[in-house]
């Protein structure tokens, strides 16, 4: 009797890395392959696909239900609503949550993620950087065994920083390099990339290990840039402007590449950061690529150029849902839960208001919040026992002024605290308004920002209050 395959649960499966990954994936395991609209695709031989919100838990855990191992390949840095209030970080941490929740439920055996190298002498890491090693830490924080591919700049058609640089190179006969573009760094070709990822399937030793891979080269950004170039057959002159901050290189970038700020501030921070590969986290055959910068790139743009060319320009006719999703990040307390924080939000809400906003919290927790004269209820929140526990409070939103109860389906609130930490992430997920959009966005949303805000510097002045004590008692 044949061995049976490994099932592998892969995120980000119609993606720029997931969709080249499950290719090689399918020569050895079964894919779920985990897609916002997987619906729409076809199964094959070796590939289900399935649609997966990864923002609900619910629907984490039913995308990885039959699987061995799964793989995470999420990051959050464009917006997924039309109205996105907060952080890709606070944001992520959600993301990742949600899977790792659902990954220890499912008995996943193993988690893979790639992730980016992480300096281990700088004082400060970037935002990008930081969210990356908090969802490892996340990912590992209910038991799961995690590999961890750690990458620098990834050479390929897509994905982010590469079409960056070849965009700079592509539009400017004169090229300003900023103190950054002398910065080292281990690019690695997406072939590479892709096979430590294949190779770290079902691998007992790796289990646990963070693994930094880099192609055969470490460079600067400067001579990535004069590499590029020469590929594309231009010439561009160099001038060194080591006065250019990065908050300057940020716009400039953004500016000249069409890259949204979402996408190019983020990496513009993080090259800063010297991303090379540490001895003591390679793996022979993994750690170390075979093709060269030079021979990526070239790679790289002829299957642009033969994407390009299939491409049909006619634009889909998608439907555009006007959801919110609106996430902070707050400080919980010593001695405090999430829910706590919760029914605590509440009774603050009222008495930070007083006397215009009336709440009322019934025996099931199932919130009530309103004008007090005239009487007017403005929203209704039931509280889910089923989802909540001691480290999240969830409330599906089911009625009231402010929401279109025919569209409001999903909507719903959740309070949840970040493992390992005193901090939680208070959001809003798939809110649909009863205003109208232009008022909605100028109004109740700058309001919601404005009272989280405040709830989030009460909660400070409780946790300041807590530690003053504990010091004066001792």
């Amino acid at each position: 009797m044949a061995n049976k395959r490994p099932v592998v649960a892969l995120t980000g499966a119609s993606g720029y890395i997931g969709t080249n990954l499950m290719k090689k994936l399918t020569d050895h395991t079964d894919v779920i392959a985990l897609s916002r609209n997987g619906e729409n695709k076809e199964d094959t031989e070796h590939v289900n696909w399935r649609s997966c919100d990864l923002y609900s838990m619910a629907d984490a855990e039913k995308g990885l239900e039959g699987a061995d191992i799964a793989v995470y390949l999420v990051h959050s840095m464009m917006p997924g609503a039309k109205l996105t209030q907060g952080s890709f970080e606070d944001m992520d941490v959600i993301l990742a949550d949600n899977f790792a929740q659902a990954a220890k439920k499912q008995g996943i055996k193993q988690i893979i993620y790639l992730s980016g190298i992480i300096p281990e002498d700088s004082p400060s890491l970037s935002r990008h950087l930081r969210s990356r090693q908090e969802v490892d830490q996340i990912l590992r924080a209910y038991g799961v065994p995690v590999t961890t591919i750690r990458a620098g700049l990834i050479v390929g058609p897509k994905g982010s920083s590469f079409p960056i640089l070849k965009k700079l190179v592509k539009r400017l006969p004169v090229m300003l390099l900023p103190k950054w573009t002398k910065t080292e760094t281990h690019p690695v070709a997406l072939p590479d990339v892709l096979n430590a990822l294949d190779k770290s399937v079902e691998d007992e030793e790796l289990k646990g290990r963070s693994i930094d891979v880099g192609g055969p080269e470490v460079m600067t950004y400067r001579s990535m840039m004069l590499k590029t170039a020469h590929v594309m057959g231009r010439n561009p002159k160099l001038v060194d402007l080591p006065f250019m901050t990065v908050n300057l290189s940020r716009l400039w970038v953004s500016f000249i590449t069409g890259a949204p700020k979402e996408t190019a501030y983020p990496l513009i921070e993080s090259l800063t950061h010297p991303m090379t590969s540490h001895p003591e986290n390679e793996v022979p055959g993994i750690s170390r690529g075979s093709i060269t910068f030079e021979e990526a790139a070239k790679d790289a743009l002829e299957q642009e150029a033969a994407s390009k060319a299939k491409v049909n320009k006619k634009k889909p006719n998608l439907s555009i849902q006007q959801d919110v999703r609106s996430v902070q990040r707050i400080v919980i307390p010593d001695g405090k839960d999430a829910n706590w924080a919760a029914q605590h939000y509440v009774e603050w809400l009222e008495d930070r208001l007083n006397p215009w906003i009336k709440t009322t919290v019934d025996e099931n927790k199932n919130c009530r919040i309103g004008f007090s004269a005239p009487a007017v209820e403005l929203l209704q929140m039931n509280y889910s026992h089923e989802r909540s526990t001691s480290t999240r409070a969830l409330y599906y939103v089911t009625g009231g002024r402010l929401t279109d109860s025919r569209k409001n389906t999903r909507g719903r609130m959740e309070f949840r605290q970040i493992p390992g930490t005193n901090e939680a992430i208070v959001a809003i997920h798939d809110f649909m308004p009863s205003l109208p959009w232009f008022f909605y966005k100028y109004t109740q949303a700058k309001v919601h920002l404005l009272v989280m805000a405040m709830f989030s510097r009460h909660l400070k002045r409780i946790e300041e209050r807590s530690v003053n004590r504990a010091i004066t008692l001792e």
